[in-house]
């Protein structure tokens, strides 16, 4: 299946489903991609207390993987009573199930899911569908970013661009870093000269000369920005291909 980001495998995925065959194949199926933390359930009513205890016991979860049809809480109860839960509103879902009448499609994305497989699946298919969904709600913790003109790789401090890679320093790395965790949103010139500098007062000159010379490395035309640009009055925002 090729590279999966060594953040994506650190994802904790919750697999249920009463069918042990078929639970033990989803489980193998992820940890023969490398995915160290899978948690699997035969019954719905465990994998709810799991949930319950969860912020107790600090096992919070990333994906859950539902069969539909099972006793006493099928697939579709299930996530309604998960996602009442603290902490898990917006955890992504994808159900795996007999049902593939369209109807029960729309059915299951209209009830919170985030993706619907029918049975029987090929594994690539459930690996790749799952990838985008894990891929899709936690972007924001990529340590690669798509700038257009450039890449940026957080981990290593790189920008790639296409006359060769420079280095971010340690304070444009933190800039931008702030940045990416809220791209596409205005951060405020004092959040960020806090989150940088552990102060705001008298920090705005500084902030200003760091973006002015990170410009010049993730910009194809540093005097007119496309990726890092100012919200007049407020701040900066960091525009993020995909």
């Amino acid at each position: 299946m090729g590279s999966v980001e060594s953040y994506l495998l650190e994802k904790h995925i919750v697999v249920v489903d009463d069918e042990a065959a078929l639970r033990d194949l989803v489980a193998s199926i992820f940890e023969q991609e490398g995915f160290t933390h899978v948690t699997t359930f035969a019954s719905p009513l465990e994998a709810l207390a799991y949930c319950r205890q969860a912020k107790a016991n600090d096992r919070m979860v990333d994906l859950f993987v539902l069969d539909v049809m099972m006793p006493v809480l099928d697939g579709f109860a299930l996530l309604g009573e998960i996602r009442a839960i603290q902490g898990f509103q917006r955890t992504p879902a994808l159900f795996l199930t007999a049902k593939d009448e369209p109807s029960d499609r729309i059915d299951g994305l209209g009830r919170g899911a985030d993706d619907y497989i029918s049975k029987p699946f090929l594994p690539q298919e459930l690996v790749l569908r799952m990838l985008a969904v894990l891929r899709r709600c936690y972007a924001w913790e990529s340590p690669s970013i798509d700038l257009g003109f450039c890449k940026v790789d957080l981990d290593t401090a790189e920008v790639v661009r296409p006359d060769g890679t420079v280095m971010l320093t340690a304070k444009e790395h933190d800039i931008l870093e702030v940045l990416a965790q809220n791209r596409g949103r205005i951060v405020t010139i004092d959040a960020l000269s806090n989150a940088c500098w552990g102060d705001s007062f008298g920090y705005e000159n500084t902030l200003m000369a760091h973006v002015r010379r990170l410009r010049e490395k993730i910009e194809e035309d540093p005097s007119s920005p496309t990726s890092l640009v100012t919200a007049r009055g407020l701040g900066y925002k960091l525009n993020v291909r995909g």
